[in-house]
């Protein structure tokens, strides 16, 4: 659990100043589960310089609680959570300073988002919190108070932790709650999980993961692991701690974090899945009579795919398919030997590409439509997909035909400049299973939509 927060102050000399207004966001990770926003009667005056950038003036906290009337609440907030701020040694500090004069020592975990985002974010020129949220298109309302600054924080923490390919962060959380004594029963786990889809992480006692999967639904999928009775299901039930998980909303997502994830982290009862052996591909060749002829053969790296597969039946079976959307020739597509005529002439399914009867130009439109529609080459376009929640959008980016990777926006931002998707965008690699993976998704999946850059 995390406990974010925000104080404004009232400026004046080290150690001397005075709390004005906090905002602490309980946050599971995920989403708030609970929040405390007051303003704070500090006791002395505030900095004129403060009162012109925050808009809180001595007037306003006449009748607000003084610091000792909150400290009970501030207890409950940060108890067992990590204390998380944007430059959180100021925050911490303060807080430190307050309680030290109730004579009561304060002392929790903090992580600090400025120094997140300096290692998670290294090409953004600037790691100020007004200026971070506006590079990654992060709506702000109320900038410069404690509720305001707060819920930003909220949302780039959300976006590091996206970020955090090598889930430093939540390691991290497992070991502080072992050291706490947070020690949860698998009923619980399972309890604690969402009916929703994403990518699920089955952590042991040192935080480290040792199996990661994806599902449309984690809590059934990961309860499937800890009810089974096979060797691998057994080992994980005697080993796990906890399980963190992400929601995608996207299916597509969850497919591609799942395959770049067990290659980062090479979970030890994730079977490795042996690389998916595209053995076979389709190209495009014209003929000495100027058509061109769509041929299913043994991938050969020197040559320009369009599509691959993992057995000549699964090609052929696609490239039957293919040929009648398409209304393509099978003798040119290879699926129909015979020196005259194919069989689908002979039945009127077939306008003559074999014998002549239609032009070189007219058939190879058909044929560059398909290639059109399953080649990324050059092509730069978002593909837009469910979110997280209602309020919420996915983001698959891919640029000039590479796979950049993926982000979640906020539906009140439009995302339709390019500089902003590059800046929020999590990167990831880009190789024929991902390519694979987005062709099919586009081919099947209704909801989506794509812009075009």
């Amino acid at each position: 659990m995390y406990a974010i927060l925000d104080i404004e102050t009232t400026g004046g000399q080290f150690n001397e100043e005075g709390i004005t207004e906090i905002a602490i966001y309980k946050f599971d990770g995920h989403e708030i589960v609970d929040q405390f926003i007051s303003l704070v009667n500090p006791e002395i005056p505030i900095q004129p310089f403060v009162v012109k950038l925050t808009g809180i003036n001595n007037a306003m906290l006449r009748s607000a609680p003084k610091f000792f009337e909150v400290a009970k609440r501030i207890i409950e907030m940060t108890n067992d959570s990590v204390l998380v701020a944007h430059n959180a040694d100021f925050d911490y500090r303060i807080l430190r300073t307050e309680f030290r004069r109730l004579g009561y020592d304060f002392n929790v975990k903090t992580l600090c988002t400025v120094e997140l985002s300096k290692r998670l974010l290294p090409e953004q020129p600037s790691h100020s919190l007004g200026k971070l949220v506006r590079a990654l298109g992060i709506p702000m309302a109320d900038r410069h108070r404690a509720s305001g600054d707060a819920m930003a924080t909220v949302k780039l923490f959300k976006m590091l932790l996206d970020k955090d390919l090598n889930k430093e962060i939540v390691k991290e959380l497992i070991k502080f709650e072992i050291q706490k004594g947070i020690a949860p029963k698998l009923m619980d786990i399972v309890e604690k999980l969402p009916s929703k889809t994403g990518i699920y992480y089955i952590h042991k006692e040192d935080g480290n993961i040792i199996f990661i999967g994806k599902s449309r639904n984690i809590k059934k999928r990961v309860n499937q692991h800890f009810t089974g009775i096979t060797k691998s299901a057994k080992k994980i039930q005697n080993e796990v701690f906890t399980v963190t998980f992400e929601e995608t909303g996207s299916e597509l997502i969850a497919l591609l974090k799942e395959s770049e994830e067990i290659k980062i982290h090479r979970p030890i009862y994730n079977r490795m899945s042996p690389k998916t052996n595209f053995s076979w591909a389709v190209y495009a060749e014209k003929d000495a009579n100027g058509y061109l002829n769509l041929k299913l053969q043994k991938a050969d790296g020197r040559k320009k795919e369009i599509k691959s597969y993992t057995s000549q039946q699964e090609g052929k079976d696609a490239l039957f398919r293919i040929s009648s959307h398409y209304h393509l020739c099978q003798k040119l597509t290879g699926l129909y030997e015979t020196k005259t005529h194919c069989f689908q002439h002979t039945i009127n399914e077939c306008d003559g590409a074999c014998v002549g009867k239609i032009s070189p130009s007219e058939y190879n439109q058909r044929v560059q439509a398909f290639i059109e529609k399953n080649l990324f080459d050059n092509k730069t376009f978002a593909l837009l997909d469910k979110g997280r929640t209602i309020s919420e959008r996915s983001a698959i980016l891919v640029e000039n035909g590479v796979y950049k990777g993926y982000t979640f926006y906020d539906l009140n931002y439009q995302i339709n400049n390019i500089e902003i998707l590059r800046n929020i965008i999590i990167p990831m690699q880009s190789n024929r299973d991902t390519r694979n993976s987005i062709q099919s998704y586009m081919r099947r999946a209704k909801a989506i939509k794509i812009i075009n850059f």
